[in-house]
């Protein structure tokens, strides 16, 4: 059996990122950049006042109360358009330019105003309350970067840098289906020999968590002629999700159907658990990724498989950064050839340091245990006895739109 780093590997490296649209600001949201993007313009593109207040010459406030006479007023977009001279003084309020002539804003708090008039009490040093030109960025700057997954700081950023459009990765299509007379939709009547279809919706969520488009081609009964006529549907796809049917039993059929039609089989068996029976391959130019059927082991190598493959078919950037560590909430026992993902609860202790105590029961088809979970903690094949304090490696599961 291949390691889990060597089928990782593998898969990812069958990737390419995909082409590239644009989309409007509007539509940016969670999609991954394929080009840089430099600003536009220069921000703010003139000296301008961090306060309401008085814009003021400096020099002409060292003595204190220094009187000064109004000659206008500056504000956001209506500026003053002369100069402050030796015992002048402007209005000015906050996002407004600074007059030329003037090196320093008096806030208003500080000023006591008198028809045209003004007697300034305090006396702030050149440059004080003034937001410099280019401050915040210059023309020509690149801000955001291809691979990045934009989050709405960034389309915000975008809309600041003057770039109404955005060329990002086109979605990758994701065609998935599930097999076995076994399964049936919910809501659907279930006999005491079926069961629902969990598989299906939770990976339709994910691939839509990720940044994919989920082209779901529907449950593949235990036939091998329906089986490929369902696949078939895949036509057009980036990639292909087989759901069960990928062990040796005489009903898994996932691999002899494949076979017949072509399919170069990149691997079948990885050392994990749960997930053993994982296939990957290539049916002609689609890539194949053949799942285990429990829905927990779906679960979980999708997380470890699906995700880094449609984050390649995306180009999304990947820190290659150790996985976090918590401390080992209670005992456990030696492990065997297997990598195991234990599905585990997340708390801090009273010193505030990250806890993971992985549930008792791991097994596969307990899909409640793994809703529940708030990341798996990883062990090793062949990892010695652990004890409850030791540091363990953990794939967090996230929260929000992006939980697997």
């Amino acid at each position: 059996m291949l390691s889990v780093v060597e089928a990782v590997d593998l898969v990812v490296g069958g990737f390419r990122p995909l082409s590239a649209e644009r989309v409007g600001l509007e539509g940016a949201l969670g999609r991954v950049l394929a080009d840089d993007v430099a600003a536009r313009l220069t921000q703010p593109p003139a000296d301008v006042s961090a306060m309401d207040g008085y814009a003021v010459r400096a020099a002409d406030v060292e003595t204190l109360p220094a009187t000064l006479l109004r000659i206008g007023e500056s504000a956001a977009g209506a500026g003053f358009a002369g100069n402050v001279g030796t015992g002048q003084t402007v209005r000015i309020f906050t996002g407004a330019p600074v007059p030329a002539g003037a090196d320093t804003i008096v806030i208003q708090e500080d000023t006591n105003a008198d028809g045209d008039t003004v007697t300034m009490r305090e006396a702030p040093p050149a440059g004080c309350w003034i937001r410099r030109a280019g401050l915040d960025f210059r023309a020509g700057d690149v801000l955001l970067h291809a691979g990045r997954r934009l989050t709405s700081r960034d389309v915000g950023l975008a809309a600041a840098m003057n770039v109404p459009w955005l060329k990002v990765r086109r979605r990758p299509r994701v065609a998935f289906v599930a097999t076995g007379d076994e399964v049936v939709m919910p809501g659907e009547p279930v006999a005491d020999d079926q069961i629902i279809s969990s598989n299906s919706l939770a990976l339709a969520a994910l691939i839509t968590a990720i940044g994919g488009e989920p082209l779901d081609l529907g449950i593949a009964r235990d036939d091998a002629a329906a089986l490929a006529s369902t696949l078939a549907g895949a036509r057009g796809a980036d990639l292909l999700v087989t759901i069960g049917g990928a062990s040796v039993g005489d009903h898994d059929l996932v691999r002899g159907v494949l076979g017949d039609a072509g399919f170069d089989l990149g691997f079948y068996r990885v050392a994990m658990r749960p997930g053993k029976p994982l296939i990957f391959g290539r049916l002609g130019d689609l890539p194949v990724l053949g799942l285990p059927g429990n829905p927990v082991s779906v679960g979980v190598t999708s997380l470890i498989f699906l995700k880094p493959a449609i984050e390649a078919l995306l180009g999304l950037a990947t820190a290659d950064r150790p996985p976090p560590t918590a401390a080992l909430g209670r005992d456990l026992a030696a492990n065997d050839q297997r990598q195991d993902y234990l599905r585990s609860e997340l708390h801090r202790d009273s010193d505030g340091n990250l806890v993971a105590t992985p549930f008792e029961t791991q097994d596969s088809s307990m899909l409640e245990r793994f809703a529940a979970a708030d990341c798996l903690v990883v062990r090793p094949p062949h990892a010695p006895a652990a004890h409850a304090g030791d540091r363990v490696p953990i794939l967090p599961l996230g929260d929000g739109l992006l939980s697997i």
